[in-house]
């Protein structure tokens, strides 16, 4: 896993606290951000790493990470491992933090979309 590369911080984009984003899929988010590498904006946590960090059950992370999914924050790939007798097995999910104007364009669309369906 790498872990922050410069001093003991990192960057939140501001744009996430305007994207009616619930507390825990901000905590996921910032921890993804958090673990990423700078270069290919990806990591590998398991669920088990994040909900312990973040004192969430697996069923929990499972969840806020879909939701993050679907509000284009992040995307996920399942990744295989090779054991030691060479058969492939899954892996942890591969989390790449995606461009947070892709994620503040598909919010807009969203509130457009459900403009006027609230009664």
């Amino acid at each position: 896993m790498s872990q922050p590369k410069q001093g003991n911080y990192f960057k939140l984009p501001n744009e996430i606290f305007n994207m009616d984003l619930s507390a825990g899929e901000i905590a996921l988010y910032a921890f993804l951000m958090r673990m990423e590498d700078r270069e290919t904006y990806t990591c590998y946590p398991s669920y088990k790493t994040i909900g312990k960090a973040l004192q969430m059950s697996k069923n929990t992370v499972m969840k806020y990470v879909r939701q993050l999914e679907e509000k284009e924050l992040i995307e996920t790939e399942r990744t295989l491992v090779e054991n030691r007798e060479g058969a492939l097995r899954n892996g942890n999910l591969m989390y790449k933090i995606l461009p947070i104007k892709q994620a503040v364009d598909a919010f807009h669309r969203r509130q457009l979309y459900n403009y006027g369906r609230k009664k």
